[in-house]
């Protein structure tokens, strides 16, 4: 009798992983999240981190430019080129960079750039339709531009982040429109309405994003905004009148996100200031789970995180605190229960680049480094905030392991990048196939 064949083969591991990852979730959050990642295969690439951290945690080159202590920062740890977009918080200036820190944790800086090189070739393939060539250029200028960066200010404080004021190429249309289009009081509008008791969630015009919450559950995230949260901010905003923090309504976020989705999601309305009409202020509390890689961490590496966290919320806040070149202030958490929640403002720009639109390969290769230099700029800045008295140390060690070697870096990566997103469309293949089957 022939031995039985292992179950150690791609498409099973590949189907297994996705069922894992998602068994919490009840039957229609679930049909939700598999439709998402039916879509394409970037969406099926963004919506399975899990997948891609299986893949590259003992990837044995990760030691040809790094995979030593000196070369680890903080990650975002789901990068990808949609986890870049405009932005603007609590001063309403408009800018442009990462701004989502969920998967946030330490680790080697490839793991971010490789995955940033693999979402660049998915999207580029998907929605501008690059050719061989012009991915080729356009993996090359990202990748150049992030070791170019770390090479330039990996002594002293890298510049600023991407501003309407400093947008170069596609960025600067991009950015122009989002600051004429959107404002505060545009979201105010969009997501909640004004009555003879005031302003609340637009619930009943926006029943596919907004739900109401059961009176127990109102009640239970009322008080823990009101007492837990206001605890865990820092600075000015720890300061601000207790008024300031009065809850004008609470609501559930339906159908936000592809990798989260199926997790807890909540709008808050507080009352902010009281100068203005639209003072009021949308705080965005969203379940926290550990990133992607904890699962893959031994023991010892998940006693030290806890040690390092006491949960999730904090270990987000700090992430976003290093990472962030203009952290939110109303950054915080509470608890729900024994689930924690990160809270912060929903942004009144929060708008994604539609690569979609550039007009041909170099637009999307000035684009690309871009992408390059912002995530050169965040892991400067998380080098810097796990290692203050030697701040240069991750920029010097990145730049050693590729000094005199950087075609071969280039290479290297733009090779991983392009065969790994052959492997997402192969595993997209599979999944539908299984879905539909």
């Amino acid at each position: 009798m022939s031995p039985p064949l292992t179950r150690h083969n791609r498409p099973r591991q590949v189907l297994d992983a996705i069922e894992a990852a998602n068994a919490a979730l009840d039957e229609g959050d679930r049909r939700a999240k598999y439709a998402k990642l039916a879509e394409s295969p970037y969406r099926f690439f963004r919506g399975t981190n899990h997948l891609y951290w299986d893949d590259v945690w003992h990837d044995w080159r990760v030691a040809l430019f790094g995979g030593l202590p000196e070369t680890q920062t903080w990650l975002q740890g789901d990068a990808h080129v949609y986890n870049f977009g405009a932005y603007g918080h609590h001063d309403d200036a408009v800018r442009y960079g990462m701004d989502d820190f969920d998967d946030a944790l330490v680790g080697d800086y490839q793991y971010d750039l490789w995955r940033l090189a693999i979402s660049l070739v998915l999207d580029a393939r998907e929605n501008a339709g690059l050719s061989r060539k012009g991915l080729d250029k356009a993996l090359a200028a990202l990748l150049e531009a992030y070791l170019d960066e770390l090479a330039a200010h990996g002594e002293g404080e890298p510049p600023e982040a991407v501003t309407l004021e400093t947008a170069k190429g596609p960025l600067a249309p991009f950015l122009e429109k989002v600051a004429r289009k959107e404002s505060r009081a545009k979201m105010l509008a969009k997501w909640t309405a004004l009555d003879e008791d005031g302003r609340g969630f637009a619930v009943e015009a926006r029943p596919e994003k907004l739900a109401r919450l059961p009176a127990h559950l109102a009640s239970q995230l009322r008080k823990a905004v009101e007492e837990e949260y206001r605890g865990t901010l820092r600075g000015a905003r720890a300061e601000a009148e207790e008024d300031h923090f009065r809850v004008k309504d609470l609501a559930r976020r339906l159908d936000a996100g592809t990798g989260s989705l199926g997790l807890d999601r909540f709008y808050v309305l507080i009352e902010g200031g009281r100068d203005h009409e639209h003072d009021d202020v949308i705080l965005d509390v969203k379940q926290q789970t550990p990133p992607e890689a904890w699962r893959l961490m031994n023991a010892a590496e998940k006693r030290d995180w806890r040690r390092a966290f006491a949960h999730e919320g904090a270990r987000h806040a700090a992430a976003f605190a290093a990472i962030a070149e203009h952290p939110d202030i109303y950054l915080g958490w509470l608890h729900l229960g024994e689930t924690v929640f990160s809270v912060r403002e929903r942004s009144p720009f929060k708008e994604d680049f539609p690569t979609h639109k550039l007009d041909g390969a170099k637009p999307y290769r000035k684009l690309a480094r871009q992408w390059g230099r912002i995530l050169a700029r965040e892991h400067l800045r998380g080098a810097r905030a796990l290692h203050a008295d030697e701040p240069g140390r991750f920029a010097r060690a990145v730049c050693a392991r590729s000094e005199g070697r950087q075609d071969h870096f280039v290479a290297m990566v733009a090779t991983l990048a392009l065969s790994y997103a052959d492997c997402v469309a192969q595993d997209h293949r599979t999944f539908v196939e299984a879905r539909d089957g």
